[in-house]
């Protein structure tokens, strides 16, 4: 093949692609939100679906079906490997969550004895999310990756857990 023809061909490739992605966008986006029920997860489930299309553009083959059921069928992959991963995600805090009695939490002089008892009261995962956040000062970003979850649910955990402990904590304070 001619270097001016496989230019040419590569060329088609990448118009048909952003076609199929301009044309198709919306459907894949609101075909997760629907399965995720989830805007911020469908978007970076919508970015991921159409990262690993373009990857295996030259895969997509028009005669066994459309691009639309094609990139739908990308979508439900990145889904599928989205659930698995929160399955896993979800056990092993628990696992972490799950609070040992015959280890008592070592927690510094300096927090003092009200703080060091709400915070025992904290499961692991709550108190991993305060470690990164507020005793590391970790940004958000930066914390969810470690925690290997995304930037909301990492602010969305860390304002939980901070309002558990201020429940524990302001009783106290205030007698």
């Amino acid at each position: 093949m001619a270097y001016t023809e496989c230019v040419s061909e590569l060329a088609n490739a990448h118009r048909s692609f952003t076609s199929a992605a301009e044309d198709h966008l919306d459907d894949v986006y609101r075909y997760l939100l629907y399965v995720t029920a989830n805007p911020v997860t469908a978007e970076d489930l919508t970015s991921e679906t159409f990262e690993r299309a373009f990857n295996r553009w030259d895969r997509f083959d028009p005669k066994r079906g459309t691009a639309q059921t094609w990139l739908c069928q990308l979508a439900r992959g990145a889904a599928l490997d989205h659930f698995r991963g929160e399955r896993r995600r979800t056990r092993r805090e628990q696992r972490v969550a799950e609070p040992d009695r015959a280890a008592e939490v070592e927690l510094p002089d300096d927090y003092g004895p009200v703080l060091r008892q709400a915070l025992r009261t904290l499961t692991g995962a709550e108190r991993e999310v305060i470690a990164l956040r507020v005793v590391l000062e970790l940004e958000t970003k930066t914390a969810a990756r470690v925690l290997g979850i995304s930037p909301t649910a990492c602010t969305t955990r860390l304002n939980r857990a901070l309002e558990k402990l201020e429940q524990k904590v302001r009783p106290r304070l205030v007698a």
